[in-house]
């Protein structure tokens, strides 16, 4: 398993935000994490890229342990790529210097490889011919696709999707969507926490569905989506399907 996570659980105060969660993933895998606002979703992904603090348990994504206090945790996270809901792009840069910079800065690259490698994955995204736009100029869609285009070049091991469609218009969805969906195809470990059920019908290997910061269910989309077990996750799915 690429990713382990072992009966984690985080607390902010007196709020406990996850409550003795484990996930295992396999190399290769998509996982959609599923449930309300509020149950846990965005956290778990914070934790497994040490954006957040876990108070037990342990995260380990191919073989490393991660936690932040680790004093190679910078190393650590190397290997996952993380997509925000927003996309956290720097404004005075272009589309290119936004996807070179970070591999220049910590990749060690040097300028002509870090331009090869973006021009690649810009083209990649669909995007080629606005890599000397700003991202002030770019729609919603675009500048999703230019923070996915800049996570990919860090040449991550997993990939985090943090709800990456929910503050786009609904016409800007389906172009972000289809690169997730090229990505999954090409074989990429993912965890994507998501609304959009019919991608998550289409793509996912398996769904979670996450409610006050435990996992009710899971199971293959066919299985979980079409005949699920627990009451509170037909309660859920009744409202969004």
């Amino acid at each position: 398993m690429i990713v382990q996570v072992k009966d984690i659980s985080c607390r902010f105060g007196d709020i406990t935000a996850l409550d003795a969660v484990s996930l295992d993933v396999a190399k290769g895998d998509v996982v959609c994490i599923i449930g309300p606002s509020g149950s846990g979703k965005s956290t778990l992904l914070r934790c497994l890229n040490a954006l957040e603090d876990i108070e037990s348990g342990e995260i380990i994504i191919d073989g490393m342990n991660v936690d932040r206090r680790h004093r190679q945790i910078h190393q650590i996270r190397l290997e996952i790529g993380m997509v925000f809901q927003h996309f956290n792009l720097f404004p005075h840069l272009n589309v290119l210097r936004n996807v070179n910079l970070a591999q220049q800065v910590v990749r060690n690259r040097g300028k002509a490889e870090a331009t090869q490698i973006s021009l690649e994955l810009l083209a990649k995204v669909g995007l080629a011919d606005k890599m000397d736009q700003y991202p002030g100029q770019l729609s919603g869609g675009q500048k999703q696709r230019v923070a996915i285009a800049r996570a990919l070049a860090m040449n991550p091991k997993v990939m985090l999707f943090d709800e990456a469609t929910s503050a786009l218009d609904p016409e800007m969805i389906g172009e972000v969507l289809e690169v997730m969906r090229r990505l999954a195809s090409e074989g990429m470990t993912m965890l994507v926490v998501t609304h959009e059920i019919g991608f998550a019908r289409e793509v996912a290997d398996r769904i979670v569905f996450l409610d006050n910061g435990k996992i009710i269910e899971s199971g293959p989309p066919a299985d979980l989506l079409v005949n699920p077990q627990q009451t509170r996750t037909k309660e859920f799915l009744a409202k969004v399907l």
